[in-house]
């Protein structure tokens, strides 16, 4: 899965989603082949999300760490960087400035 700058022929919910407090804000949209995904910020803060379905979070711009359910190891990613969750699961995150994703939901 490849980073891009824009995202062309999209169907965008405006109305955001926001999380713990404005500390996550996203907007969600249906891609053109119909996939489900969302676009966000987590801004600066340790949080712990929970997951229905599987996820990948892909890394536009800025950096975190992040560790899945049931592990001990802190791992990290950046720009064009991204890290699998599994469904029915959790994982936590960390960031020390804005870090930018797209989530794609599988």
């Amino acid at each position: 899965m490849s980073t891009i700058p824009f995202l062309t022929n999209v169907s965008l919910n405006p109305k955001a989603n926001v999380y713990f407090d404005g500390r996550c804000v996203s907007h969600s949209f249906t891609a053109a082949d119909g996939s489900q995904k969302s676009a966000g910020v987590v801004l600066p803060a340790s949080l712990t999300f929970n997951t229905a379905a599987a996820e990948i979070m892909e890394c536009v711009a800025g950096a975190c760490e992040y560790r899945l359910k049931g592990e001990d190891k802190w791992s990290s990613a950046s720009a064009g960087v991204s890290f699998h969750i599994p469904p029915n699961s959790s994982f936590e995150i960390q960031v020390q400035d804005a870090f930018h994703y797209i989530c794609h939901y599988a």
